[in-house]
């Protein structure tokens, strides 16, 4: 594979653990090792990458043996457990779930809004949730102009949020109910296909899920400011890649649409598409595989003095995970972080 680092990816059979895979690949990041870590169950599978077939080992705490990088993308519970024997191994680790997201001693990064924090990491660095990441992306350049008061967002999430079996769940589903046959829900909560559930995460305070709290808070801490006041609601949809979200943002200076569209078209890592007329505005089917956070709708709300409706759309395979993963990896490595 050439010279380069050695990168351990545990969790490497999930959707998110494959898509780390392409997009290392893609973006030439100079691996010399890779390590595919899972359960014990996943062992003898084999992954491709770079041309070459790859066995899949069982995770345990000996795994980090000479590894550079750990990205993790498991439970919470794997992470809390395998995390900190990766970096007694001396490796960095990525980590895509909760576990240490709210940990003051932890950076919870995005690469275009909070690259900075990177500099304080003690060996593990947080990732956030993939509807956090495009929120903040369009939240970053309104506040730095305009400063972001309240957001009110609803969330349309697919299923590979979920991971992969709900992705074979809704195609399971899909398929028997187009037959004239019972689906079997065994996943999510209750049928997904041809459906909405607004349950995603446990409920909690005040009858908020835990998705819906994680918003908040990571929002708080990335853009560095707790005075922002923010609600979710957040949906579980019938769509196999991508998140949506409905956004209402009210601002301490006015912003007219116009001024929002050129703001967020100079933003990094943000694509405005937004002519209604023509039928142009963000969808899934057309932000799968994409880099980019889509937004249109851009709107002033008739119904205040000072805020917008936005609509975006991303990948949360790809900027809600293994892209910015592997994007936080790219910083370390350039010096640029």
């Amino acid at each position: 594979m050439g010279r380069g680092y050695h990168v351990a990816i545990v969790g490497a059979t999930g959707a998110v653990g494959q898509e780390l895979l392409g997009i290392l690949d893609e973006r030439k990041f100079p691996v010399s090792q890779l390590s595919l870590l899972a359960s014990a169950r996943s062992v003898g599978r084999t992954l491709t990458f770079g041309g070459e077939e790859l066995a899949v080992h069982e995770l345990q705490e000996s795994s980090f043996a000479g590894v550079d990088f750990a990205l993790f993308s498991v439970s919470s519970s794997v992470s809390k457990a395998m995390a900190p024997a990766a970096v007694r191994a001396g490796a960095i680790v990525i980590d895509d779930s909760s576990a240490f997201r709210m940990d003051q001693q932890v950076p919870l990064v995005v690469t275009e809004v909070n690259p900075h924090a990177l500099h304080r990491h003690q060996g593990i660095i947080a990732h956030p949730n993939c509807s956090t990441i495009p929120l903040v992306m369009v939240l970053k350049p309104i506040h730095r102009r305009a400063r972001v008061h309240r957001v009110v967002v609803a969330t349309y999430q697919s299923v590979s949020g979920y991971g992969a079996r709900a992705i074979r769940e809704l195609d399971q589903q899909t398929r028997a109910l187009i037959a004239g046959q019972p689906p079997i829900v065994d996943v999510l909560p209750h049928q997904i296909a041809f459906n909405c559930l607004p349950h995603i995460d446990a409920f909690g305070a005040l009858g908020y899920t835990g998705e819906e709290w994680k918003i908040l808070r990571e929002t708080h801490k990335i853009l560095e400011d707790a005075s922002i006041r923010l609600s979710a609601t957040t949906v579980r949809v019938p769509v196999y890649r991508c998140h949506s979200e409905a956004v209402n943002v009210e601002t301490a200076r006015k912003l007219t649409a116009e001024e929002a569209r050129e703001l967020l078209a100079a933003a990094p890592g943000v694509a405005v598409v937004d002519d209604p007329e023509k039928a142009e505005y963000p969808m899934p089917i057309t932000a799968a595989g994409r880099d980019e956070v889509f937004v249109g709708r851009i709107r002033e709300d008739p119904s205040h003095d000072s805020a917008l409706n936005l609509w975006l759309v991303s990948d949360n395979l790809r900027k809600g995970a293994a892209l910015n993963m592997v994007q936080i990896l790219e910083l370390l490595t350039t010096g640029q972080a």
